[in-house]
């Protein structure tokens, strides 16, 4: 099923979803009128304290998609349409600009004016005539406290008649204004052809209601669906009909995703630059929100809520390799799943990554994923999300400075099972040479990638294997013995340790670094055989061990490393550095004299 398709059916489970001709939008305050026109009451919706304070969500008849063009709103707008009054500061302008931008100003409040007269020409509903009295009545210069706060400025505004508004009934909730506005709606004559979606014919959507809180996108909305340049169309087509979708569709597909974006729903989460956005479509509702439950564990932080239900034993034993069919087997079969990340693209928006596919077959990639980055000493946090895995490739360990596309690439091919992106295997490795931060994350990441996309789950072991022969995985263990001799002759407050000096140039480039790593050694050795004659021999043991295992036949030190033998270093680096760290058997007494 295609995307848009897949939304428009998700618009049935929506809760409170508004009609056809009808769009949820934040409002922050209401005027109350009386009658004859006259201002009652300006009630601040908005609920919270200072400059946090919320807007109310309603819903109200569908906005105009605004470009450069002024086009007012029914029965509801910003205060700059409904009131010619703006928060903007024109003081600091030049003249031009100034009279730019008062004209512009003028301009939107005459079209709210305009519109709503015409439109209210033969009405005889009483709320509707105290709006016509009002709009024909009211003057900018009338907004002055106390009646009117400064903060109402560039807040979205509706009206009520002041008997209503004790009940929460707005002028855009009459009889009278309902019928009105589906009069007007119907009133545009689109043409008509077969709709791309349901396969019938019906009035085709030139443009196609915006699409908000897509995380880096324009906050007025952007598009999925846009034509705006003559190379983008076909056959003297405009706009929407180059791809004809209906209206009543294009109302379902784009009021899902909204709701699915909204920031208090519980159908997205954050990868990198995409904002993601989940569903499933069960024959039962409590099976869907166990399945959406799951995806949220495997992806994001778990919470208590979800920890505490049926949904965080399924994920432990998921993560252990049992199958779905024995864990959940209402899940395995008849859920069908679907993921789609989103990332800003100017007015537009771009498709990061689009999973259609059953539940089943999301859990059994996601067990996939975890085999590969399972590591032995574990990263603290147990089972960290996506997120912290990212910012491993981020400079600063910021998540705003994740690379573009990265995130995306990356969470496509861990839904589908497919090979990783190459330029993680390069960004963590240059994550590591710019700021030396050998951490369990980063080498989880070249571990994954050294088995799914290198074919080497052998030389890729969970912990340390003494028997392991790989070049690179054997100068890395190397390496941190060197290191590891280091700290016991100098001690743990050196300025800057060979890891910090040179563990980039080894990992790349081996001959150049290793034979100084070596003389070194031996004066390093020699100190700890002065301080402690049995550590000494631990240490030298352990070097030997290594290097026993390295081909006699063989350059022991290569010219130079490829990206997935790099990946072996780290990991070789990171086993026996841990490994180091791990409580060592008390000595023979016979051994600890001996130098």
């Amino acid at each position: 099923m295609s995307i848009l398709a897949s939304l428009a059916k998700a618009y049935d489970r929506i809760q409170d979803k508004p009609s056809f001709g009808h769009s949820t939008e934040k409002i922050g305050f209401v005027i109350s009128l009386n009658e004859d026109g006259t201002v009652a009451n300006v009630t601040d919706l908005r609920s919270g304290e200072g400059k946090r304070k919320s807007p109310r969500v309603m819903q109200v008849p569908q906005p105009v998609k605004r470009t450069a063009g002024v086009s007012p709103n029914f029965l509801w707008d910003k205060t700059s349409y409904v009131l010619g009054v703006t928060g903007e500061d024109f003081d600091g302008l030049d003249d031009t600009k100034r009279a730019k931008k008062t004209q512009r100003l003028a301009s939107e409040h005459a079209a709210f004016i305009e519109r709503h007269l015409k439109a209210f020409a033969d009405i005889e509903d009483a709320g509707l005539i105290a709006l016509r009295l009002f709009l024909q009545s009211w003057r900018p210069e009338q907004f002055v406290e106390p009646i009117w706060p400064p903060d109402m400025k560039d807040q979205n505004i509706v009206f009520a008649l002041e008997s209503d508004r004790r009940s929460d009934a707005y002028l855009h909730n009459r009889g009278a204004a309902e019928a009105l506005w589906e009069k007007l709606s119907a009133t545009d004559e689109s043409p008509k052809a077969v709709c791309l979606i349901t396969g019938e014919e019906a009035p085709v959507a030139r443009l196609h209601p915006a699409i908000k809180n897509v995380w880096g996108a324009q906050s007025s909305g952007a598009s999925i669906v846009a034509f705006n340049q003559e190379s983008f169309t076909s056959y003297d087509h405009e706009q929407g009909d180059n791809a004809p979708i209906s209206e009543a569709a294009a109302f379902r597909y784009t009021t899902a995703l909204n709701a699915f974006l909204a920031k208090d729903s519980r159908h997205r989460i954050q990868i990198g630059d995409a904002s993601t956005v989940f569903w499933a479509d069960a024959s039962e509702a409590a099976i869907a929100v166990e399945a959406e439950d799951a995806f949220v564990a495997m992806f994001e932080r778990v919470d208590e809520s979800i920890e505490a239900r049926k949904v965080g034993d399924i994920l432990e034993r998921i993560r252990k390799g049992q199958p779905l069919e024995e864990v959940a087997p209402e899940l395995s079969h008849g859920v069908r799943f679907y993921i789609l990340g989103l990332a800003p693209n100017a007015a537009r928006l771009s498709i990061r990554f689009w999973f259609d596919n059953d539940f089943g077959v999301l859990a059994r990639n996601y067990q996939r994923f975890v085999a590969d980055i399972r590591l032995d000493p574990p990263p603290r946090e147990s089972n960290p999300p996506l997120w912290r895995y990212l910012v491993e490739t981020a400079v600063l360990g910021k998540r705003e400075n994740v690379p573009p596309n990265l995130a995306g690439e990356w969470m496509r091919t861990i839904l589908t099972g497919a090979a990783y992106p190459l330029t993680l295997l390069s960004t963590v490795l240059m994550r590591i040479r710019a700021d030396g931060e050998v951490n369990a994350l980063r080498i989880a990441i070249l571990k994954a990638l050294v088995i799914r996309n290198f074919k080497n789950e052998k030389e890729a072991p969970v912990s340390l294997d003494p028997e392991n022969k790989n070049k690179g995985y054997l100068l890395g263990r190397l390496f941190a013995a060197y290191e590891h001799a280091q700290a016991a002759a100098l001690g743990a407050k050196v300025n800057a340790t060979i890891k910090d000096k040179f563990y980039g140039a080894a990992s790349a480039q081996p001959r150049k670094i290793f034979a100084l790593l070596e003389k070194g050694s031996a004066n390093h050795l020699s100190k700890v055989g002065k301080q402690t004659p049995g550590f000494r021999v631990v240490l030298e043991k352990a070097i030997g061990g290594i290097m026993e295992q390295m081909s006699p036949a063989d350059e022991p030190f290569p010219a130079s490393l490829s990206a997935d033998q790099q990946a072996l270093f780290g990991l070789g680096y990171y086993h026996q550095r841990n490994e180091f760290f791990k409580p060592r058997k008390t000595e023979p007494a016979d051994q600890k004299d001996k130098g």
